[in-house]
């Protein structure tokens, strides 16, 4: 056990070199003080940025019109340009591999059309078992579209390692039995109930090597841990804006093609946004796609959910990404030290310890039992302190680094122990 668990907390926020971008962020109060916030991986926090950016766009429309699509403090027309470096920068890809547009899920669905490209002898997706309940839903929902079979052509990746994470060589195994009936690979980059981290290169790989294309939800990884999409090689992804990357309630969505598609002959649906900016406004009838990911916009960009990503993606570039994963690395041992050192009889760790396995989540069991688990919940939130329950018994406590300290660590942790004491939750 790391000797972590006995360096005070305070000790620790003192030389927090990251400390002042809390002051970034608007923390929920909880009676005369602030909320021991856990829940990123649901729902970031706002940057205090963002209403004087959101104010702007306002007073823009206001006072400009339509106009302000060009004569705007940030005009509208080239305003997704504005989030591009910032995006390719959290993916680790090229600017023209990227694009913020939709929905995770809408935009998942619209890399299908091209991505997954189904044949009588090719038809299945390999999963992970477990996926959250959107994925499943709209892999099993493509399967149907094309005419197969979710039961058969759903082909799902069933957890090999203790505490139900999944292990390289099962996807490996699964590949090598069903590689020649797989058409798509679509995996996450961090899976939500546990928290496991997977290797995207490796994944990558193993896909290309049996002839399947590879895709990835990064939900809980954009903002999260250091990506290398480009350098991967995975053939698309996807992502959500409103977790790690802290831009508000159905943020728009990010986008990932790699360059090798960028004037792909694949089929996709097609609206005037993804049609060529050199001839948009010929108003023409033929859709002539925009090279790289751009080509897959529909719809002109949605300014008043940009604005809040452009300020988030400000911050990550002033903190560094290698500054904010070195502290994310830090603050989760951090509270894994304190759990095993205080709360061993109390909590399961899920979450593997490896930290290339794992991102800023830890998923924690009460060994009590699922009921004891919720009452737990119940307990922390009435308490300030604010994590996040996934069924059948899991609590998320996932410490960011652009606005967590190693006291609320602290603080979630007497919290627990006070409950489990004899005269609280358990004996």
């Amino acid at each position: 056990m790391s000797d972590l668990h006995a360096v005070p907390a305070d000790t620790l926020d003192a030389d927090d070199a990251l400390a002042s971008f809390r002051d970034e962020f608007l923390i929920p109060r909880h009676g005369d003080g602030e909320q021991a916030y856990f829940c990123g991986n649901s729902l970031g926090l706002q940057p205090r940025g963002v209403r004087e950016a959101l104010l702007q766009e306002l007073d823009d429309w206001a006072a400009l019109g339509v106009e302000a699509h060009f004569h705007g403090k940030h005009p509208w027309m080239p305003y997704h340009n504005e989030v591009r470096d910032g995006l390719a920068h959290i993916a680790g890809a090229e600017p023209s591999e990227v694009v913020a547009m939709n929905s995770l899920t809408a935009n998942l669905h619209l890399l299908m059309v091209s991505f997954y490209r189904p044949t009588a002898q090719r038809p299945a997706i390999l999963m992970e078992a477990g996926a959250f309940p959107s994925d499943q839903y709209a892999m099993a929902s493509q399967v149907r579209f094309h005419g197969f079979d979710p039961a058969t052509d759903l082909i799902e990746v069933q957890p090999d390692e203790a505490n139900g994470t999944i292990s390289m060589a099962a996807v490996e195994r699964a590949l090598e039995e069903h590689g020649h009936r797989i058409a798509l690979v679509m995996w996450p980059g961090v899976q939500y109930r546990t928290g496991q981290a997977f290797d995207l290169r490796e994944i990558t790989r193993l896909a290309h090597a049996k002839g399947c294309v590879a895709g990835f939800d990064l939900a809980h990884a954009a903002g999260n841990l250091p990506l290398s999409l480009h350098d991967s090689g995975a053939d698309f992804a996807a992502w959500c804006s409103y977790k790690y990357l802290n831009s508000g309630p159905g943020a728009v969505s990010g986008a990932f093609v790699h360059a090798r598609h960028a004037r792909t002959d694949r089929p996709r649906f097609a609206g005037w946004w993804g049609h060529d900016q050199a001839s948009r406004f010929r108003m023409g009838p033929d859709f002539q796609p925009t090279p790289g990911a751009d080509g897959w916009q529909l719809s002109n960009p949605p300014i008043l959910a940009l604005a809040p990503l452009r300020v988030s993606l400000d911050l990550f570039s002033r903190a560094g990404l290698p500054a904010l994963r070195a502290k994310s690395e830090k603050l989760t041992a951090y509270l894994e030290a304190q759990v095993l050192a205080r709360l061993p009889n109390v909590l399961e760790i899920v979450t593997p310890t490896e930290p290339e396995r794992r991102g800023c989540q830890l998923s924690l069991r009460v060994r009590a039992g699922r009921d004891q688990g919720r009452a737990l919940f119940d307990y922390l939130v009435a308490q300030g302190i604010v994590g996040d329950w996934r069924e059948p018994d899991v609590i998320r406590i996932s410490p960011v680094p652009l606005y967590n300290r190693f006291s609320d660590i602290s603080r979630f942790i007497a919290a627990v122990e006070t409950w489990s004491a004899p005269a609280g939750g358990i004996a």
